[in-house]
């Protein structure tokens, strides 16, 4: 086998470029595989491990007030093993700028159990600076994630209403908890507006009169207990009390949020390194099959000497092998780059107690496993053929292809094509599994480039739908308790305030036969303009007389439609239970959300009417004063500042969601190189004869290449709109596979996308066609010609 083993180096040396370009494609594809599992995997056991040692509660409820007394019952429920009590608020915060006052949730903390070590479930962990202690300034500890948004640190001060009276806070510490990971209001996470503030649990009681009550309690579950049981149970027990219904950890929203970003990283790290690979064995079989192709002599002349079948497969076989396993080495190494990189990102988003990125060993086999998997179904038709071939017949030379006349032939005018354009579409048309190949992987991509573009895009059309078509307002407050209906009569005084309307929103229970959903229902005012009903297909939806309109996400959560009955349970208040219409459908990205008209909302309710809510235009000119004057306004609870938070929001994704388009802009471009190269390297051992012939007949360097890479140039333009279609169709899957019931994003595709995709595959195009261009033109004609085939 000596002589076999001289010819696998010699081949590889001979074919050296081509496997590098190789090896490239299949250390992508290894290296985005191992990197995102790896950082999956990584995010995973952090999370994991961060829930176990601070204990994350199984079930978490919210209540208006219940005495401390129901503890026990709570504790009595079949299958609850742990109970924890406590109170939460949220209450407008002043940070003492004259940008727009915060939101704070402040929770209760038992610093007892804090400095015993026994603080139960859902631990506060002390990241910088010291617990609170009580005395005549009321201290907090503030939640990590928002104090690096905001600039805080431990000994800033700030101003909070609380249960209607302006309390002064001092900061003395930052933490995190496992049940705030991410932390936001009205269902959505928001670091840079809301934060969490825990303080000293007595003191929160007293400030808000409820010494001796709860409003908030987190479980424990046995293993094995039924989770919908004790949900069931639960709620039953706490129905009077005001509850807004039992969850379980994973529809509360900080570890919904941490699951939908892991399972979204996990689509990725599937998704994407499968189409490397895929073009990675695509790749080397058109290699290896020429290989075989211009190499009939030599194995003729080995099956001759009696070497077997076997043996001069194997030999096939083992140059895949190295390929694959040059880019296996080479992917590992790169695996920790991207997997550090994307490790990088995810950081200041999940702040776990600990985050390190490793790579496990059953990870780095399964991608070897892989990729000699697609190494050898890349190498298997050319396997076949090194089997089929008998000695005699090989030393013969190939039949050459039969030539027929071309669709371009029959669809031009009189039949006439030129003779350069000619040649090109026969020996595009001729081979055309090649050039489906060629045609394929390129294809695949420019589809890569525009699914990490399209991010960008999507997210500019979610702003645009969100900030600007779904809210035209500037300012949205929230009121503790509810005002009455004449408040935008006040809120119009205000500085600069140039419209107010008023709105409410209730937590209901949406059923339709045995499905049901827990939502929030919003009531608007006829012909309300600063926050409307959008749907993201038709534009804005009037809301009906009487009846409901549903999201899309809601409607399919429950399985409505329009004219379906549908019962919904206000969960607080008197908590009626009615029966309404569906009157409309409307497809929104995010949220399980209903409307109706705010006196329908009314009706429905039976307690009067009330505004929780208001939206507000302010003027810009005016926005110091207007944020003094809320600031001195203590029925405000909340406030959300659309210029901030998108401001914010822009910051974030545009980082991110940069990196990553870039990332994948990176691979694309390595991935079209290596299959544009590939292609034009195979033409080029086709045709070397026929070249070196016409160069000899008197034809130039020019127009040697010109035939040469016209195939290319063609395939390429072929490859364009399939591209495109690709592209589209990926980023659809893509977002298939990471929706979820809160999310529904669009696929939205820029034509600019679109452009930069395509000019960046015809540049890779042409960078390889002025590689192989080189070689024609270092062509040693004899000794070209004396190459038999």
């Amino acid at each position: 086998m000596r002589a076999l083993n001289i010819k696998l180096w010699r081949d590889l040396w001979n074919l050296r470029s081509q496997v590098v370009t190789i090896a490239l494609v299949v250390a992508i594809g290894v290296g985005g595989f191992v990197g995102l599992f790896s950082v999956h995997a990584s995010l995973l056991q952090a999370r994991d491990d961060f829930y176990r040692s601070h204990h994350l509660a199984d079930v978490f409820v919210s209540l208006k007030r219940a005495p401390l007394a129901l503890r026990d019952r709570l504790a009595a429920v079949d299958g609850v093993a742990e109970v924890k009590t406590g109170l939460v608020f949220d209450a407008q915060i002043d940070l003492g700028d004259p940008g727009a006052p915060v939101t704070g949730r402040f929770v209760a903390l038992d610093l007892r159990r804090v400095y015993q070590g026994t603080q139960g479930l859902n631990a506060v962990q002390l990241r910088e600076g010291r617990w609170p202690e009580v005395g005549s300034t009321l201290e907090a500890v503030v939640s990590e994630s928002f104090a690096r948004a905001r600039g805080l640190h431990p000994g800033d001060s700030a101003r909070a209403v609380l249960n209607g009276r302006l309390q002064p806070v001092r900061i003395v510490g930052l933490a995190i908890s496992p049940e705030y990971v991410f932390a936001g209001s009205g269902g959505a996470p928001d670091e840079h507006s809301f934060g969490i503030w825990w303080v000293q649990a007595q003191r929160l009681s007293e400030l808000l009169d409820l010494q001796g009550a709860f409003n908030q309690a987190a479980l424990r579950l046995h293993d094995g207990a039924s989770e919908p049981a004790v949900l069931a149970a639960l709620d039953r027990l706490l129905e009077p009390y005001g509850s807004l219904g039992a969850v379980a950890r994973r529809d509360q929203l900080s570890a919904r949020v941490v699951d939908d970003e892991l399972d979204q990283l996990q689509v990725m790290g599937t998704v994407l390194p499968s189409i490397f690979l895929a073009v990675a064995m695509f790749i080397l079989n058109g290699v290896l099959a020429r290989q075989v192709a211009t190499q009939r002599a030599q194995i003729a002349s080995l099956k001759a000497l009696g070497y077997g079948d076997a043996a001069i497969g194997w030999h096939y076989i083992e140059l895949a092998m190295i390929v694959s396993g040059l880019g296996v080495v080479a992917g590992l190494a790169l695996s920790g780059v991207i997997g550090r990189l994307m490790l990088g990102l995810y950081e200041p988003v999940f702040r776990f107690d600990a985050l390190a990125y490793e790579t496990t060993l059953p990870l780095v086999a399964v991608a070897m496993a892989v990729s000699v998997l697609a190494a050898a179904l890349g190498t298997w038709s050319a396997i076949r053929a090194v089997v089929r071939l008998r000695p005699a017949q090989a030393m013969q030379p190939p039949a050459p292809p039969r030539y027929r006349r071309t669709l371009a032939e029959r669809l031009a005018p009189g039949g006439r094509v030129s003779a350069r354009l000619l040649m090109i579409l026969r020996d595009v048309e001729n081979r055309p599994w090649r050039s489906a190949f060629t045609v394929g992987g390129v294809a695949m991509a420019m589809a890569l480039q525009i699914a990490g573009a399209f991010w960008l895009d999507a997210i500019a059309y979610i702003v645009d739908m969100q900030f600007r078509q779904v809210q035209p307002g500037n300012v949205l407050l929230s009121f503790q308790p509810q005002a009455a209906d004449n408040v935008t009569v006040d809120l119009r005084r205000l500085p600069g305030v140039l419209q107010a309307e008023g709105y409410r929103s209730e937590a209901v229970r949406v059923r339709l036969g045995t499905r049901v959903q827990d939502a929030s229902v919003t009531g608007l005012m006829p012909q309300s303009r600063l926050l409307r009903v959008v749907d993201a297909h038709s534009g804005e939806v009037a809301l009906p007389d009487d009846g409901i309109v549903l999201s899309s996400l809601l409607a399919r959560s429950v399985g409505a439609q329009v004219g379906d009955t549908v019962t919904v349970e206000f969960r607080l208040g008197h908590r009626e239970r009615v029966q309404l219409p569906v009157a409309a459908v409307v497809h929104t990205l995010m949220g399980q959300q209903a409307w109706m008209a705010l006196p329908a909302l009314h009706r429905a309710t039976r307690d009067g009417a009330g505004l929780s809510d208001a939206a507000l235009l302010v003027d810009d000119a005016a926005m110091p004063a207007f944020w003094a004057a809320i600031k001195a306004t203590p029925r405000v609870a909340a406030v959300f500042d659309k210029t901030s938070v998108q401001r914010a929001f822009d910051e974030r994704t545009s980082y991110n969601m940069g990196a990553f388009s870039a990332i994948l802009t990176v691979f694309a471009i390595a991935m079209a190189v290596g299959i544009t190269y590939n292609a034009a390297r195979i033409a080029l051992s086709e045709r070397a004869w026929d070249l070196a012939s016409l160069r000899v007949l008197g034809m130039t360097r020019g127009e040697v290449s010109v035939l040469l890479l016209g195939q290319l140039a063609v395939e390429l333009l072929l490859a364009l709109p399939l591209g495109m279609l690709a592209g589209r169709g990926l980023a659809e899957l893509l977002m298939a596979l990471m929706s979820s019931d809160n999310i529904d994003f669009p696929v939205v595709i820029a034509p600019a996308t679109y452009a930069w995709a395509a000019i960046i595959v015809l540049a890779a195009g042409a960078a390889s066609a002025l590689l192989v261009r080189r070689r024609v033109d270092r062509f040693d004609l004899v000794a070209v010609l004396k190459v038999r085939e």
